[in-house]
């Protein structure tokens, strides 16, 4: 980290996705941007298929976009925030364009708009047929690269938060082993989601929600932790833990439908997420194989429409043109984390959110498909736009870092006990038991903290809504409310839960207190 004396003050960009490199082009001072992998890799950015929502079309309008996303949202999005998000879409598109991102023309040479679940529209425009991410964070990557006053420290990643008399002053930095205290008064948590904590996800594996535990670590009000949006169709197959590969909505906008072993159609494949996946998940358990069919849609040019998925379907022997794909649902995004304004502002002073890791209101108890690469975009420009226009404490020298309190909960553990006890269906009894296996490691470890904040807003939201199902609570509350939680609070719940009688030891192995 040579020279790394000179970044004192700067902000400091926690992320490499999509929402940590669209900040930093958008903001005019100088800043530091932190990767975890090389950048444009290990970010879920870059695997996003679908592409970007946006009211473009000519029978499209703002307000039909509103709409949907708060029909998705089942009575949880905060509608300003819908609004001024979903109002910057046609404005989103126009400045991904102009930082190089290459969208497929339609016949007229403006963006191709494709249809996807719970849109009354075709506003999806799209890059590489399936390859919006990957595009998408080809040009931005490059644009990083291109710009001076952008501090890029791959192979880094926010350890802590350094909070002094209730504000951010400066951030914990891990790079090849050392860690390093950069003084600072603004940092951005742009980390990503929570999906590499559980055993089926579409997630890369950076995905384990270590934002969202510094973030609360420092004091920050995470929002809605109980909400995880299950993907219906990734491709069946693979080891725990290994990212799966998606199986876009758009093959299913474009016609495909899905079927079991008898060829029989058993639910709406264009019905919101959450209501697919369930109705997914069920077949299964009830023994039957599921399986999309695009033959009739694409009529044999699956690989032109859906290159992408195409190569990852040949990879495991199938060919989409000749057969119905295997699919199942996944662990695909989080709708809850760090409780933002619409200028990405915590209740932290001097800390900011966007992207996955934050929690705007847009999303509600489910995500409308493609409205993550919106809000990503749009969102780093509030962040960045509010960043430019505040002044910031001059920093303090900081102390020596604080070292490690031990070892942490072992991954496949974590994988088993949010497997049962978070999925798809959940219950009082495996989210109680979930959280006291977890109580004993969130002191010491992040996974562990982030993990038992799910369980214990999913203990406490008595409802089914969105992506939040109770098996012992099917029917939806009539007032709809937002969980907040703090690390306090999570404490308190955690300690009240212990003092109960003891679970049994699952076979996962953890310890239960």
């Amino acid at each position: 980290m040579t020279g790394f004396a000179a970044l004192a003050g700067q902000p400091v960009i926690a992320g490499g996705g999509l929402a940590g490199l669209a900040t930093a082009l958008l903001m005019d001072r100088p800043c530091v941007l932190l990767s975890p992998a090389p950048l444009g890799r290990d970010a879920a950015s870059a695997l996003a298929q679908g592409g970007i929502a946006a009211a473009i079309g000519a029978d499209d309008t703002v307000a039909l976009h509103v709409a949907d996303t708060l029909a998705a949202g089942a009575g949880l999005c905060v509608p300003d925030a819908v609004s001024a998000i979903v109002g910057a879409g046609p404005d989103a598109v126009a400045g991904l364009r102009a930082l190089g991102v290459v969208f497929d023309p339609g016949a007229d040479g403006r963006p191709d708009l494709h249809l996807e679940a719970a849109h009354c529209r075709a506003r999806i425009a799209h890059a590489g047929g399936d390859g919006t991410g990957a595009e998408t964070m080809r040009a931005l990557v490059a644009r990083v690269r291109a710009t001076p006053r952008v501090t890029v420290l791959e192979g880094a990643r926010l350890r802590r938060l350094v909070v002094r008399d209730g504000r951010v002053a400066g951030v914990e930095i891990v790079q090849g082993g050392v860690v390093v205290a950069l003084p600072t008064a603004a940092c951005v948590i742009a980390t990503g989601g929570v999906g590499a904590l559980f055993p089926a996800t579409t997630s890369p594996p950076g995905g384990q929600g270590l934002g969202l535990a510094c973030a609360a670590r420092a004091g920050a009000v995470l929002r809605d932790m109980e909400f995880v949006q299950f993907h219906p169709t990734a491709l069946a197959g693979g080891p725990d833990g290994a990212p799966r590969a998606l199986v876009s909505e758009a093959v299913r906008g474009a016609g495909a439908i899905l079927v079991d072993e008898t060829g029989a159609c058993f639910t709406d494949g264009l019905a919101p997420r959450d209501v697919v996946a369930r109705a997914i998940a069920a077949h299964l358990a009830a023994g039957h194989q599921v399986l999309l069919d695009a033959r009739a849609a694409t009529r044999g040019d699956f690989a032109r429409h859906f290159p992408g998925i195409a190569r990852a379907c040949a990879a495991r022997g199938l060919d989409p043109d000749r057969q119905p794909i295997p699919v199942r649902p996944a662990v695909h995004y989080h709708m809850g984390g760090i409780e933002t304004d619409l200028n990405g502002r915590s209740s932290v002073p001097g800390l900011w959110a966007c992207g996955e890791a934050a929690s705007t209101g847009l999303h509600g108890a489910n995500r409308l498909a493609s409205n993550s690469l919106l809000e990503a975009f749009v969102c780093a420009g509030f962040v960045a736009r509010d960043l430019d226009a505040v002044s910031l404490p001059v920093p303090r020298s900081l102390g020596e870092p604080v070292p490690d309190a031990g070892d942490g909960v072992d991954l496949a553990d974590l994988h088993a006990c949010l497997g049962r006890a978070a999925g798809i269906l959940r219950d009082e009894a495996g989210l109680a038991r979930a959280a006291r296996m977890l109580a004993p490691h969130v002191a010491t470890d992040d996974r562990a903290l982030v993990g038992a904040m799910l369980c214990l807003a999913a203990l406490e939201r008595r409802e089914s809504r969105g992506g939040h199902s109770r098996t012992d609570y099917p029917a939806t509350a009539p007032v709809a409310a937002h969980s907040r939680l703090t690390v306090g609070r999570a404490r308190v719940l955690l300690a009240g839960l212990s003092s109960r009688d003891p679970v049994p030891a699952s076979a996962d192995g953890m310890t239960v207190p």
